[in-house]
């Protein structure tokens, strides 16, 4: 295993991703553990490079380092939840800066931006994702460029081999959430973004069973001012949770595959299912997006959002109807999750009927049987 402090390029050296996700992060001594184990220490002997792991790190952090920093093609930092990662970013900002952020992303991302702008401490500006002409006139203006893509419940995909590769205020940052996309489908440094962050609470950990996030760096300087935000605010990941995200990690590949050729096949008939009236897809050529996404992306996710036919009532019911399908927040993990996203706190501007599926690695056709069951089984409440 290579030390924390180094580059991590390997992807851009010919390893392929789905070798690279299965091999990093390991410790290649003779008698070594095979995975790195849990290291339940907060502090070390000292003589070495370690003495106290809020500042040093764990071999366990290391290893989950190197293995989302291979696969983004940067110097990855390591935090407790998916929202200390966002944190962390908005945190480089100084007083007085101007954030970019979409009109459609993760609710905690928004919600971080509103709460800065009401403290004084940053003015925000949400502009439509498929804007890119505002996006690009932003680059210029904006000390913080924000991307989510695909979007967070809407799906769309934002134009960022255009937006990452624009001319930009000197200081500023591109960011970009890639936790829908994860770094197999599509790698926004490589786009010119200079930071991807990822929640590997969903694909990456992909089992339900951990909270954690990865900011990952274009840059040395970028990559060190991250670890000394995650050093100074105690943002620290848990050395079980990184043990759990690492293993989780190592199936990455072919959980993805699975989940993917799931959503496309259910997303085609859910569009063509008599009691949804919109399927948002970015596999779908119906999907608004859907040229942007062939361009940019290499899959098209495994999250789904449509619309039931009927008001919030006959929605929730949908949910609540569901047998192998669990009604449940969060997405990304080997299980299929569905939940109404206008009931969420801060979501209540999102239509009223619309369901966000995360789909899993079950047989496609018990989870189509489900939900058709499910849809169906309310169909009578608009005869």
């Amino acid at each position: 295993m290579v030390s924390k402090n180094e580059a991590k390029s390997e992807l851009d050296e010919g390893t392929s991703a789905e070798s690279w996700v299965v091999s990093a992060g390991r410790d290649r001594r003779p008698g070594s553990p095979l995975n790195v184990p849990p290291v339940l220490a907060s502090n070390f002997v000292l003589g070495d490079s370690r003495a106290y792991s809020r500042d040093d790190g764990t071999p366990g952090w290391d290893a989950l380092e190197e293995i989302v920093g291979g696969l983004e093609g940067g110097h990855a930092v390591a935090f407790a939840s998916g929202m200390a990662a966002i944190a962390a970013v908005f945190d480089q900002l100084p007083t007085g800066s101007v954030v970019a952020i979409p009109d459609d992303c993760y609710q905690g991302a928004a919600s971080l931006a509103q709460a800065g702008q009401s403290r004084g401490r940053w003015t925000v500006q949400r502009l439509a994702v498929t804007d890119t002409a505002r996006w690009l006139e932003m680059s210029a203006i904006a000390d913080l460029i924000w991307l989510e893509s695909p979007t967070n419940p809407l799906l769309t995909v934002a134009d960022l081999d255009v937006i990452c590769a624009a001319p930009r205020k000197a200081g500023s940052i591109v960011a970009v959430d890639n936790t829908f996309a994860t770094p197999l489908n599509q790698r926004p440094l490589a786009l010119g973004a200079d930071l991807s962050i990822q929640s590997v609470t969903k694909l990456i950990g992909g089992h339900s069973d951990l909270l954690g996030g990865v900011v990952t760096a274009r840059t040395a300087n970028l990559h060190a001012a991250l670890r000394m935000t995650r050093e100074l605010g105690g943002a620290t990941p848990g050395s079980m949770e990184t043990f759990l995200a690492a293993r989780g990690a190592r199936t990455l590949a072919i959980r993805l595959e699975r989940a993917q050729s799931n959503a496309k096949t259910l997303a085609e008939r859910l569009e063509r299912h008599p009691m949804v009236t919109q399927t948002r897809y970015p596999g779908l050529p119906s999907h608004p997006t859907h040229e942007a996404a062939r361009r940019q992306l290499k899959g098209f996710g495994t999250i789904i959002s449509f619309d039931v036919r009927g008001d919030a009532a006959t929605a929730n019911a949908v949910c609540a109807a569901m047998k192998l399908i669990q009604h449940a927040t969060s997405l990304g993990a080997v299980e299929s999750t569905i939940e109404r996203r206008a009931a969420i706190s801060g979501q209540e501007h999102l239509p009223p009927t619309l369901l966000r599926l995360s789909v899993g690695i079950e047989g496609v056709e018990d989870l189509w049987a489900d939900l058709d069951r499910a849809l169906r089984s309310h169909s009578n409440r608009q005869e």
